[in-house]
């Protein structure tokens, strides 16, 4: 995965939390474009905006959420076949959360092999002097 695209994903999974939330399905590849599709970023301004226009419409959808709703069920798609039913909590712990870790981790690498500092992510990172 390119790390411009994996960048643009890791900064737009937030926005999921919404997609997860407020849809009861989610095809991945739909016949029209998707609010959720995934958004090329030019810069490194575009990058941070995408992701804070993803984490506030993440927050605001489990904001006006509650718990008898996410305990409905949530599908995923795939040419309009079914690949994935689950709990909506569940998808939010599997296809955003436990997905997010992964991608950052991914983008860690990217940084690495770059020779650029890794940020700390759970605390200080040994690239920052902290540990």
């Amino acid at each position: 995965m390119p790390l411009g695209y994996l960048a643009a994903l890791v900064a737009k999974m937030p926005s999921w939390i919404e997609m997860i939330i407020e849809l009861d399905e989610y095809e991945i590849k739909p016949s029209g474009p998707s609010r959720y599709g995934m958004q090329p970023a030019r810069t490194t301004r575009e990058l941070v905006q995408l992701f804070e226009n993803s984490l506030a419409a993440g927050r605001g959808a489990l904001a006006g959420t509650n718990d008898g709703h996410l305990m409905k069920s949530w599908r995923l798609l795939v040419s309009g076949r079914v690949v994935s039913e689950q709990l909506r909590h569940i998808a939010l712990t599997d296809a955003v959360l436990s997905l997010l870790a992964h991608h950052r981790g991914q983008l860690g690498v990217y940084l690495r092999l770059n020779d650029a500092p890794v940020p700390a992510l759970y605390g200080p990172s040994a690239d920052e002097g902290g540990l």
